[in-house]
């Protein structure tokens, strides 16, 4: 399909020999000899290119290139006058032009004006397309489910996008934190920077560091160049850190300086080197659990739990497991070129009754399996492995909290202070900024007085007395 280009001069000889040049040059021409009448045209139409006189009766040039800017802000402008001036120019390529062509002209100049103006329109519009196409690769439409859950997760989730605070996502393995991290960057400031993600738990610690933070050539045996870290990689985008409860308190030390500075040090450098990384993290594991038994820092729990987002398990909304499995067979039968296939009632049944450990994974897993091997039209009960049939389903406890509220992260703290001061409430309180008779209050609210008392007690009684 040619390039649409629209001319707008009060010369007739002129909008003819525009429309005559440019036919030749293969683009389809459209003119008129009103500014009005060429905004109409503009609101009704779309065109590739916009070529208009300066010097108009009706309006000016630069008055239909202000008014169309108003509607249609991408729209690509050439403005060409026989009154040639630096302030003109200077006044069109403020107000958006894209070139300015001094009359008369060479045929060649306009020519290669005109080339550049239309490459550019072809640029934007593919780059429209393309982001267009990858937000609806990652869109929260991804995570698919009606149940209350799911459209709670997505209102919280959409609402985070649009900040760059730091994001904790909990949920079990298998659930789609992966999915839910990557929607949350593309409908983000940062989508037309990188998203980089590792899993944490798949890389021993010195490699992990060296992956993460990078490495100096030498710095230990086998660094036999530079690297650079993941954290520099993803420099003006987002980093995805899941399962960042594997990971050890040497490197939550440089995770936490990560969050605060916004610095890395790679192995063996001493340089700090500053980077600019928004950080979602993920977990199927109790942090707060870890952080009482002293296998994850509290200070850089707190710091990573800005704004916590918690996928529901399969399980707890079984509701959406129908949806889920009509996702999945279209997908699948799309993947081996297969006629779409249903499912049979009893079927189905049986796959809502199963209390997938695995989550969407594995229920994923369980469907292109049976697309596979079946070979009739509906996918039945016999389709489906023994242990969803025979076997008593697998139980797996969810996390608690589930959702953790302000309330239930401020009490988590207050204990976590109270524990390092070994029960003393008015270290405590200059600790949390508090005064202490806030404390109290707050340690009755949240029924934490006797628990400390008695420590404090002890405590107390064990000093030596002073004469």
């Amino acid at each position: 399909m040619p390039a649409s280009i629209l001319v707008i001069d009060d010369e007739d000889s002129m909008c003819n020999f525009m429309e005559i040049m440019l036919a030749k040059e293969g683009y389809a021409v459209d003119s008129t000899t009103s500014g009005t009448e060429g905004i109409t045209w503009l609101k009704q139409k779309n065109y590739d290119l916009v070529i208009a006189d300066l010097q108009m009766p009706e309006m000016t040039g630069i008055d239909v290139l202000k008014e169309v800017k108003g509607f249609k802000h991408s729209q690509e402008f050439i403005v060409m006058t026989a009154f040639a001036s630096v302030d003109t120019a200077i006044e069109a390529m403020k107000q958006g032009a894209a070139d300015y062509i001094t009359k008369p002209f060479k045929v060649d100049e306009i020519k290669l004006a005109i080339e550049k103006s239309i490459n550019r329109t072809a640029l934007i519009t593919e780059n429209t397309q393309l982001k267009k196409q990858l937000q609806g690769d990652h869109s929260f439409d991804n995570f698919i489910g009606t149940s209350e859950a799911v459209v709670q997760l997505k209102k919280l989730a959409r609402r985070v996008a649009s900040s760059d605070s730091t994001v904790l996502i909990r949920g079990e393995s298998g659930t789609g934190k992966d999915l839910i991290a990557k929607a949350i960057h593309h409908h983000s400031s940062r989508c037309g920077g990188p998203f980089v993600s590792i899993n944490c738990a798949a890389l021993p610690e010195t490699l992990l560091e060296s992956e993460l933070f990078g490495h100096k050539k030498g710095s230990f045996t086998g660094a036999v160049k530079d690297k650079d870290g993941l954290f520099k990689v993803a420099n003006d985008g987002t980093f995805f850190l899941d399962e960042i409860g594997n990971t050890s308190l040497a490197i939550q030390v440089k995770l936490l300086r990560v969050l605060e500075e916004k610095k890395i040090t790679p192995v063996g450098q001493t340089q700090p080197i500053d980077v600019d990384v928004r950080l979602i993290a993920a977990t199927n594991a109790d942090l707060e659990a870890d952080v009482k038994a002293n296998r994850f820092r509290a200070d850089l729990f707190y710091r990573l739990n800005v704004i916590p987002v918690t996928i529901p398990p399969l399980r707890e909304r079984a509701e959406d497991i129908p949806l889920l499995i009509e996702y999945f067979i279209q997908r699948y039968c799309e993947r081996v070129s297969r006629p779409p296939k249903e499912i049979t009632p009893e079927a189905l049944e049986t796959l809502v009754k199963y209390t997938w450990p695995g989550n969407v994974r594995e229920l994923e897993n369980t469907i292109e399996r049976a697309i596979l091997l079946s070979r009739a039209d509906k996918l039945d009960v016999s389709d489906f492995p023994e242990r969803l049939l025979k076997a008593e389903p697998q139980v797996v406890q969810s996390m608690e909290p589930v959702n953790p509220t302000l309330e239930s992260i401020e009490k988590a703290y207050i204990h976590y202070v109270l524990t390092q001061t070994d029960g003393k409430k008015a270290e405590a309180a200059r600790i949390l900024g508090i005064d202490s008779s806030t404390l109290y209050r707050k340690l009755d609210r949240y029924n934490l007085k006797d628990a400390f008392a008695s420590k404090a007690k002890k405590q107390a009684d064990s000093e030596p007395e002073t004469e």
